[in-house]
Parts: C-alpha cells; structure tokens; sequence
C-alpha cells in the first residue's frame, strides 16, 4: 500500500487551509451547543468539544467569538451541550447556519426541554447537558468555555455522529462491533467468542 506524506514545516507561518486540512484527520463527535432562554435562542454545531474534569464535571468547548451564539453565552453564563445520534443530522446541519435559519428558527422540527439553566435541550440526543460557565479564556477569534455540569439526560442509543475528513460519519457501537469481526482484527474475535 502507497502512503503519501506531505511534510509542512514551521520555519514559516502555518497557513490556516494547511491547519484545517490537517484538522479534519481528527474525528470529532457532533454537538449542538444551545444558549439562550425563551425565544431569544440560537445554536451552533461544533466538534470541539472534550471533558476537562470528571470532579468536579466540567467540559470544555471552543466557540468562535463572531458567531451568534457567543453574545448570548457571555451575558446569560448558560448554555446547552446536545450530543447527536447518527441519525439527527438533519439538526447537525440546520445549526451550522448553512440553510440560512437563525436564533429560533433553527429549533424547529425537533423536540426541546428545559432544565436547571432554562436552555433548550434536545430530547433524544445521545446526552443532552446543561451548563453554567465557570470560565471563558479569549483567544485569536475563539473563546475556550468552561462549563461546570448542573444537570444531564442521557439517552440508551448508541449510535452517534461524527465529523471526519469534512462528512458527517455515523458510528454505531453494535453495528461497528460486527464489521470489525468481519475483518477479525484481534479485538474483535474475543468478542465472537464471548
């Protein structure tokens, strides 16, 4: 098998498309991050989105400071973290704002609850989190959110989505369990023999 790689050095400024082409190596779980209450609500999709502390829980997302979620989150100190099921990328793509919908807009079609913070989240999501920002470190055209956990459903599904080499990649615990033992790499066969 022929691999090709292609060395970018840092004797110069890296540019942004050789930055984002090497980024989108990195499979990322989809979430829509919601913030706002009532009708004044909007929502993005990202992938940039990691636990930082299981004590106290805290996550971590990265949103961009230009974006119509950001003025929301800073004044309101809440927002909603909805990690998506494989099968609502119909929701991944109406939050990245490509359709052209806006702040409410963007919730139709899909069932949302309220919680501890009064942001919507959504019901089926493989986890759906409630949040208060603890910190906000700004940085370049993004600012690092810290959120401490106050209240979280979880949903019994299994299949998520992701994002990888720019498409959206379902991946699904049992149905990847098979095909891996289609393949018998090692892990697999100590599972057809359980």
């Amino acid at each position: 098998m022929n691999s090709t790689v292609r060395t970018i050095t840092i004797d110069r400024e890296v540019s942004s498309g050789d930055f984002r082409s090497a980024m989108r190596h990195l499979a990322g779980g989809v979430s829509v991050i919601t913030v706002g209450r009532g009708k004044d609500v909007t929502g993005m999709t990202v992938t940039s989105i990691s636990s930082l502390s299981v004590e106290p829980p805290t996550l971590i997302v990265s949103i961009n400071r230009e974006s119509s979620s950001w003025p929301l989150l800073k004044r309101l100190g809440v927002f909603g973290v909805n990690i998506l099921t494989a099968d609502q990328l119909d929701i991944a793509e109406r939050f990245t704002g490509k359709d052209g919908l806006k702040g409410a807009d963007r919730f139709a079609g899909a069932e949302w609850v309220t919680r501890a913070s009064g942001v919507p989240l959504l019901v089926g999501a493989l986890a759906a989190v409630d949040c208060e920002v603890e910190e906000i470190v700004e940085r370049h055209s993004h600012g690092i959110v810290i959120g401490r956990v106050r209240d979280l459903q979880l949903s019994t599904r299994t299949a998520a989505l992701a994002y990888w080499q720019g498409q959206y990649v379902a991946i699904d615990q049992n149905e990847d369990a098979v095909k891996l033992a289609e393949v018998s790499l090692p892990a697999a066969r100590a599972l057809r023999k359980s």
